[in-house]
């Protein structure tokens, strides 16, 4: 039995390794038609490596416990709403807990006792009023002393706090601010600042504190500085003798409703948000874009496959004449896939390790990532970028052998002959019918209205991008008639000869061109839609903004509500209005079940509110922005179908529920925040319950010195409050909707890299295959300079046929991102990036040309007329 199975075994495994030995030799003979492949597929598994690095690193690391590090579980709320199992959007400010889980998290067998925990942002000055900077500019935060106990700290120099003044350091903080036991200081909460003397110096285990500052008071006082003293951020559990971490969290769970536990590295993401926070989009970007990216290598090797399959249609008409079966063909082109795409995708993973790395910076330097975020470099994603560069290749291979396949063996032989004239029926269709359904998408008012109306006009490119690849070769045709002569000179040689050449090869020109076109029309979209969306937020900011003077914080989360009312008896100051800045989701029927989606909002006091803040209200009365109120700008409104006098649901910062009345609906979401909200509905649901600025406009005549130093020394008393004039405000981070920049410029060139190389290859494919052709034309007198300056006159034809169409393929989406988010019909169009677009399309081409003629023209011509095809 076993020795009939081993001869099984050796009968499946001898074909196949026959095909691979043929399709070495193959490969071998024909380096030149497999390069552009492997090209493709090594940048392709590069990419998916990097992505899928950045996905098990979101998945499974993080940041090391630091004050929780002695505890076995620690307890939060839940901070995110899931859309559905597998998908969820994070907070944006902390969710807590009730102080009253933590009697009944201690009741639980195996607890031997459980802590809560209050994070109280503080800004620490020295006697002398010097700020104390945290480690790597990190915030510090102060505590109660009860929760030293979960790292365990240990009390070095003195004694634990005991009175509401009193306060405990650890070493680290202590040394950088100069600070010993009897000192003072004063910890700013907000923007109010209260004296504190040091009563001790205490030290945490291990390493110590890398990312943080520890400042404790007492229980008491840090829940009167929270302002929640019935809340709690986190509940820190240490376990009884014998019982594991993952035990305990099990039958904490199963005992106390509405608390995640968190156990070993996971611990880090209730104590530090940010690391929950980066490891959501990073789990989210990654994925995303890695399945987009897996598509685009599957079009990219089956576009650059199925060129290096035409250009060895002599060959394989060959062995259809000779007796090869479809079947023979189909196993040749896929092992000869299994080849090159084993042998791309491991030299790509080696780079795409890097990219991991580099695509890690870029999140960093958006802080969409703190700089200490571990990276986890394993074998699985070298794994899967293997199998899915192999499975993408197996897979275009098999859709280019069809044709070839199943061609018979006298239709094969006058197929490789002659070039076809005409365009498949069924591709002309296609073509033909997706451009006036692109129109429809874009123009034709058809899609769901608000931001849906963007997005779905910003996909629509993708059906000219594919209408472009049906008809690019009828389109070329159509240039090189009316503009061939122009871009050539038919009194030259070089002229005459690329005219003459284009009309007759037109279809083998389109090869060339029709990818080149696609990969204009993706980066002009890319690039002029974020052009167009930042150019409208800060148009809007900039005319929106009204106010003369603005308060902000120079250190802490923000400024205190106090502040404002210190402000506005100040002479000269008409309207103070204090805004907050946070995220909310919205809740809305779509289709036949509900959709869920995150907006940027402030919160704001209606009085007087147009004085400082023009949000350009188109219905409604904005003056009516109390209690359960809120504003909506356009897109929103019509996005989730809400009307004035209407009501909606949406989650606060903190995934409170509310259900607001609407009272206006107003233009000027992009710079502004697309939903508006009272400014102490958004400040009680925010983690430091500050407002982000007070916005001022002063009384008509008022001098703008004297004013700033009036509004000076109102503030005097709250020292980390400082005056700045409107452009403080305007350039301040997120200010225009531009906080996300970083991260749409690196996947954007990303993207766009990988495009750039499935242009230049086809470009350099087509043209080295002319080995013959340039031979021939040596051969009847034409010299080398009237060859390249015939390829220069193709070069000419297939740049401006690129720019030409693939421009004016961007024009429909743009005026329908456009419209969606403006009302505006004309895009904002970049002339820098427009002028990297044409450049870069040139240098791509003719760099590309150039060197593909060059090495076609390296043999002697009776040498390569008597070469292989």
């Amino acid at each position: 039995m076993v020795i009939r199975r081993i001869r099984r075994l050796v009968h499946l495994v001898v074909p196949y390794r026959k095909d691979l030995s043929l399709a070495w030799s193959t490969i071998k003979g024909r380096k030149g038609g497999f390069v552009g492949s492997f090209l493709a597929i090594a940048a392709g598994s590069a990419v998916i490596t990097a992505c899928g690095i950045l996905l098990v690193s979101g998945l499974g690391t993080g940041v090391t416990p630091e004050r929780y590090s002695g505890a076995a579980v620690v307890l939060g709320a839940e901070q995110s709403f899931w859309l559905d199992e597998t998908a969820e959007v994070r907070y944006s400010e902390r969710v807590t807990l009730p102080a009253d889980k933590i009697a009944a998290v201690a009741a639980v067998p195996g607890v031997q006792s459980a802590i809560g925990d209050v994070n109280v942002e503080v800004s620490v000055l020295t006697s002398n009023g010097d700020a104390v900077a945290g480690p790597d500019g990190f915030p510090m935060f102060g505590h109660g002393w009860s929760a030293a106990a979960l790292a365990p700290f240990r009390v070095r120099e003195g004694r634990a706090p005991a009175a509401p003044d009193e306060v405990v350091l650890d070493a680290d903080l202590a040394a950088r601010g100069d600070m010993s036991l009897g000192a003072t200081v004063r910890l700013v909460v907000g923007s109010i600042p209260s004296s504190y003397r040091v009563v001790g110096i205490a030290t945490a285990p291990g390493d110590g504190l890398d990312r943080q500052s520890a400042v404790f008071v007492t229980d008491d006082q840090a829940s009167k500085l929270s302002g929640r003293p019935d809340r709690v951020d986190a509940i820190g559990v240490l376990a009884a003798p014998g019982v594991t971490p993952e035990q305990l969290a099990e039958r904490i769970t199963a005992a106390v409703p509405g608390v995640v536990a968190h156990t070993g590295a996971g611990r880090g993401d209730v104590e530090f948000l940010d690391v929950g926070d980066a490891r959501s989009l990073v789990v989210e970007s990654a994925a995303s874009f890695g399945g987009t990216m897996v598509l685009i290598v599957v079009f990219v090797v089956a576009s650059t496959l199925a060129l290096s399959v035409r250009q060895r249609r002599r060959e394989l008409a060959v062995l259809r004449a000779i007796g090869a079966t479809p079947k023979q063909i189909h196993r040749m082109i896929g092992a000869e896939m299994t080849l090159v795409s084993s042998v791309g995708a491991v030299v790509g993973a080696m780079p795409g390790v890097a990219l991991a790395f580099v695509m890690r910076g870029v999140f960093v330097l958006a802080d969409a990532m703190p700089p200490d975020f571990q990276m986890r470099v394993g074998l699985l994603p070298l794994l899967a970028a293997l199998v899915l560069c192999m499975t993408s290749a197996r897979l275009a291979g098999w859709l280019v052998a069809r044709r070839v396949a199943k061609v018979s063996p006298v239709e094969a032989i006058g197929d490789a002959t002659v070039e076809p004239k005409k365009l498949g029926w069924v591709r002309l269709t296609i073509g033909v019918l997706l451009i006036p359904l692109g129109l429809l998408l874009t123009l034709g008012n058809v899609a769901s209205p608000g931001d849906s109306a963007a997005d779905t006009a910003g996909s629509a490119v993708l059906l000219f991008v594919v209408a472009l690849g049906c008809l690019g070769p009828l389109l070329l045709r159509g240039t090189i008639v009316l503009f061939g002569s122009r871009l050539n000179r038919q009194t030259t040689a070089g002229g005459f000869l690329a005219q003459a050449n284009a009309r007759a090869n037109s279809q083998r020109l389109s090869s060339a061109t029709t990818p080149l076109a696609m990969g204009v029309t993706l980066a002009a979209v890319q690039v002029f839609g974020a052009s167009t969306t930042t150019a409208g937020a800060q148009h809007q900011l900039e005319n929106g903004l009204r106010a003369d003077h603005v308060l902000t914080a120079s250190s802490g989360a923000g400024v205190s509500p106090e502040v404002v009312d210190a402000v506005r008896g100040v002479p000269g100051v008409a309207v103070a209005t204090p805004m907050a800045r946070t995220q909310v989701l919205l809740t809305f029927p779509s289709e036949d079940s509900t959709a869920t989606k995150v907006f940027a909002a402030q919160g704001v006091a209606p009085e007087r509110l147009s004085e400082t803040m023009d949000l350009a209200v188109d219905q409604g009365d904005i003056a009516d922005l109390r209690g359960d109120a809120v504003a909506l700008s356009r897109v929103v409104a019509q996005t989730v179908r809400a009307k004035v006098g209407g009501t909606i649901e949406l989650r606060l910062g903190d995934g409170t529920v509310v259900k607001p009345r609407v009272v206006a609906i107003y233009e000027n979401g992009l710079g502004f925040g697309d939903v508006t909200l009272p400014n102490d509905l958004v400040i009680a649901h925010t983690t430091a319950r500050v407002v982000t600025a007070v916005l001022i406009r002063s009384v008509h005549g008022t001098d703008p010195e004297a004013l700033v130093g009036a509004l000076r020394g109102a503030v005097a008393h709250y020292p980390t409050v400082q005056v700045g004039d409107r452009q403080t405000f305007l350039a301040a981070p997120g200010s225009g909707g531009s906080g996300d920049w970083a991260l749409n410029l690196l996947f954007q060139t990303v993207l766009l890299g990988y495009i750039a190389i499935a242009v230049v290859n086809p470009l350099v494919m087509a043209t080295a295959a002319r080995v013959r052709e340039f031979a021939m034309l040596r051969l009847i007198g034409a010299s080398r300079d009237q060859v390249r300056a015939m390829m220069n006159g193709e070069a000419r034809i297939v740049v401006f046929s690129a720019l030409l169409f693939g421009l004016l393929a961007t024009i429909p989406p743009l005026i329908g991102i456009s419209l969606g988010l403006t009302k505006s019909s004309v895009p904002t169009i970049s002339l820098t990036g427009l002028m990297a677009i044409v450049t870069l399309t040139i240098a791509l081409s003719w760099v590309a040309i150039s060197m593909a003629t060059r090495y076609a023209m390296r043999s002697a011509p009776v040498d390569a007329i008597g070469g292989r095809e």
